[in-house]
This record gives structure tokens, C-alpha cells and sequence, in this order.
């Protein structure tokens, strides 16, 4: 009967220990975008197993450990979030599947990514023919992002512009990330003299711009440290 006792108090007690951590990290974990934050959703899984339902193993060093893991997981995302190198390093980075509308056979030998794999995604977008996909992504989460041609995309508002119609399709380009310059992004048409005269027409600094980015259509997209909002909807 204690025992039984014990497995309830230290479920309960379990319990309570990992809504706390979830409503502290739980966003991040559940996203389950990059490699580390779902090694740790599933560490966190057994951590938690273990501290309910295994009354062999001592309470208060299992407490311990876990809270040293969310300690180890709260530093390196604050790590990573100050540097762009470390981020990439840690949480790994998209390949390119399709380009142009060529498959890139050799990046897909590289993550053992195959044609069925590709296909089955595909059609779970409601895509059942490769020739509609221009540009595909695989996302370090394993989920592909497309951007289909233009004579394939749905019709929207701007498309009855007809001043929009010759608008060329391009891979979207980061110029900026977190206040530092990407400079193997720039080429011949997006070089970092035209970013210095962009910035300069609208009264920016480089250490002003968070992010900068050249989207599908060639416009560029520039969003400052500084929002200036009183009362966002999500402050975490």
C-alpha cells in the first residue's frame, strides 16, 4: 500500500513539475523545429516516466537532473538566440529540394531524402504534379515548403493588377539577421552598395534592422529591433 502511495504522490508531484516547465518553454518544445528542442521534448518525456511510476529510483536526484536539463536547454536558447553561427550550428539548417523547377538529385543523396519522400509530401500539399513547384524546402522539422509557379498559385487581390503580371518568381534572399549582414547572399542585383541606399532612403542603420529580406516578387522587407508596440498580442 505505500508503495502505491509513493507512485501517486510522485506522479502528482511529476505532474506538477512539468505543467511548470511547460508553460515556461512549452512553445518552443512543442514546435519541435530544430534537433535540439525535440531530443528534449522526449527527454522530458522519460525524465517524467521515470519520476512517477519507478519508485527504485531516488526522487530528489531525478528532480535534480531534470532541472538541470531545462537549465541546459534555457542556456543554450539563450546562446543561440544572441548568435546567428551557433543557431545554425545547433538547430541545423533547410536543404534545398527543388530549384528553379530542377530536383537537386545531390542534396537529396545527402539527407537520404528519395523521390517517394518527396512525391508523399507533395500530394499531402494537395500538389500531384512536380512540374506546379518552382522552389521546395526541406525544413529541419522534416516538413517541405513550397512555392509553386506563378501560373500555378492561387489567385489573390493583387493578381488583377495587370502591372503585376510580369513580375519574376525568386528564391527570397536574407539580407539581414539579428543586426548582421549576410554578405554570401548579396550578388549582382541585390549588392550591399543598393542595401546601404535602401537603408539610407529610409533613415536606417544596419544595428537598427532585425531582419531584411528579399522576398519571392524582388520587393525587400525590413523589420526594426524596435516595433513600437504598446501592447503586442503574445509577449512571450
Amino acid at each position: 500500500m505505500h508503495v502505491v502511495f509513493d507512485a501517486i504522490i510522485r506522479t502528482c508531484i511529476a505532474y506538477i513539475v512539468l505543467m511548470v516547465v511547460s508553460l515556461w518553454i512549452g512553445k518552443q518544445v512543442n514546435s519541435h523545429t530544430n534537433y535540439y528542442n525535440f531530443a528534449l521534448s522526449i527527454t522530458i518525456g522519460s525524465f517524467v516516466a521515470n519520476m512517477g511510476f519507478d519508485t527504485n529510483l531516488h526522487f530528489g536526484p531525478m528532480i535534480a537532473s531534470f532541472l538541470a536539463l531545462i537549465l541546459i536547454y534555457f542556456f543554450l536558447s539563450l546562446i543561440s538566440a544572441n548568435s546567428r553561427p551557433f543557431r545554425r550550428w545547433l538547430s541545423g539548417q533547410p536543404t534545398v529540394i527543388i530549384d528553379n523547377g530542377k530536383i537537386l538529385d545531390a542534396q537529396m543523396k545527402k539527407i537520404r531524402y528519395t523521390l517517394d519522400d518527396l512525391n508523399q509530401q507533395l500530394r499531402e500539399q494537395g500538389i500531384f504534379d512536380i512540374f506546379e513547384v518552382e522552389y521546395a524546402l526541406l525544413e529541419v522539422s522534416g516538413k517541405l515548403s513550397v512555392l509553386k509557379k506563378t501560373q500555378f498559385q492561387n489567385v489573390s487581390k493583387k493578381d488583377f493588377n495587370p502591372a503585376n503580371s510580369s513580375e519574376n518568381v525568386i528564391l527570397p534572399k536574407e539580407l539581414i539577421m539579428d543586426g548582421k549582414v549576410i554578405e554570401k547572399n548579396f550578388n549582382q542585383n541585390f549588392s550591399k552598395q543598393w542595401l546601404d541606399q535602401e537603408l539610407k532612403s529610409r533613415s536606417l542603420q544596419i544595428k537598427a534592422v532585425q531582419y531584411a529580406v528579399i522576398s519571392s516578387n524582388g520587393s525587400l522587407f525590413i523589420d526594426l529591433f524596435d516595433d513600437h508596440l504598446n501592447s503586442p498580442l503574445d509577449t512571450e
